[in-house]
């Protein structure tokens, strides 16, 4: 029997290495192998290779080199945002209930330690409001987190706005931007962030790797004690050939940028209409439908119960990949939770609807083809579904 084709449409989760970023590495997995720390000419050359790339990406998102602080990914610069920001006498967190699991797990570890904690309910569409973050500042507020575009739903938050209100009170706006960097136009100096977190996987560089940016006078306490790597906010030897692909990632993501989100743009309201046409009532659409409020990559929906019976959602999505769709019902690090998506259950879905989501997220390699085979397949599966539970 003949496997079907695959339909990746789970770009929200990782994206595929892009040739040209893997031709920038090549060097630094082969002949350029110095730890960057030692003095010789190839430790010598691999600091070079670290810095230059440290460069590159302040100034693609309009920071300082110095900025810049390399990790091993999103939630490591999550964590590192919060643990090392939230400490002596001002450590009250607010964050939302729609953020991602990096960020509320922290927050309720750094509860366990004393620490006093905020969360924000998101509306409808998944975002909070700056008033909402204004109502919630106190004296003892050491830091705030919201994140740029929500990773299930695709909403954007009001940053510009959010951080307007936590420096009229002198706390600092920490920002997830995981699914926005590379992707949107995103600068730390229009957004008004004083921290921001990435990860290169999301957008076609190496996995392993991402980068932490905290504004010039901010103090940041290292996670990781060791040696003075990273201006000794970050302990350990730096992988070169990793921090080398992402700055090179994100060069290509930005000089493409345009093309890329029209183009996501155009399948995003092709999926969207071919849902329709082809489900009718029988879902719901959680991404909100303005094109303006939400990124281009994401579309979110969930099924209620079919003839008075809840659809199971991990045998939904094991017959996706049975047919060849690789999607997800959120984010890629609950994805083996029993429990449905907490930010569909912040957003209000009842249980048994949250519990039968499908995110699609689409890349710019994608085809209007893939996205009506997708639906189609989607269609017949959930006829067969509806057939069970009839």
């Amino acid at each position: 029997m003949q496997k079907p084709q695959v339909i990746y449409l789970d770009h929200a989760a990782t994206t595929p290495l892009d040739s040209r970023v893997l031709e920038a590495m090549r060097p630094y997995l082969e002949e350029h192998y110095g730890n960057p720390s030692s003095v010789h000419q190839l430790g010598r050359r691999a600091r070079v290779a670290i810095e230059e790339s440290r460069e590159r990406i302040a100034a693609l998102i309009g920071a300082e080199p110095a900025e810049i602080v390399f990790t091993s990914g999103g939630t490591e610069a999550d964590n590192l945002a919060l643990r090392g920001v939230l400490h002596g006498t001002r450590r009250h967190l607010i964050t939302s209930l729609a953020e991602h699991e990096a960020i509320l797990r922290t927050a309720e570890a750094l509860e366990e330690e004393g620490a006093a904690v905020t969360y924000l309910r998101p509306g409808p569409d998944g975002a909070v409001t700056a008033e909402q973050v204004a109502e919630a500042l106190t004296e003892k507020t050491g830091l705030v987190s919201i994140m740029h575009t929500n990773n299930e739903l695709g909403t954007y938050s009001p940053v510009r706005a959010i951080a307007e209100v936590c420096h009229r009170r002198g706390v600092p706006l920490h920002c997830d931007a995981v699914q926005a960097v590379g992707l949107l136009p995103v600068r730390v100096d229009e957004l008004g962030v004083d921290l921001l977190s990435a990860s290169a996987h999301k957008f076609y560089g190496p996995k392993g790797v991402g980068f932490l940016y905290v504004r010039r006078g901010i103090e940041l306490r290292p996670l990781l004690w060791g040696g003075k790597q990273e201006q000794g906010r970050r302990a350990g030897t730096e992988n070169v050939a990793a921090i080398v692909g992402m700055a090179r990632a994100l060069e290509l993501a930005v000089e493409d940028q345009e093309a890329r989100l029209n183009h996501l743009r155009r399948l995003r309201d092709r999926l969207i209409r071919r849902l329709d046409e082809a489900l009718g009532d029988t879902f719901v659409l959680n991404t909100p439908r303005d094109p303006e409020r939400a990124a281009p990559h994401i579309v979110n929906i969930a099924f209620p119960p079919q003839n008075g019976e809840p659809v199971d959602g991990e045998m939904l999505l094991l017959n996706l990949d049975l047919e060849g769709v690789c999607v997800s019902s959120g984010s890629a690090c609950t994805s083996g939770a029993v429990e449905p998506s907490h930010v569909l259950r912040a957003i209000g879905l009842p249980r048994e609807t949250a519990g039968a989501a499908v995110r699609f997220s689409m890349g710019w390699k994608n085809t209007e083809a893939e996205i009506d085979r997708a639906v189609e397949i989607l269609a017949a599966v959930m006829a067969r579904l509806a057939g069970v539970l009839r």
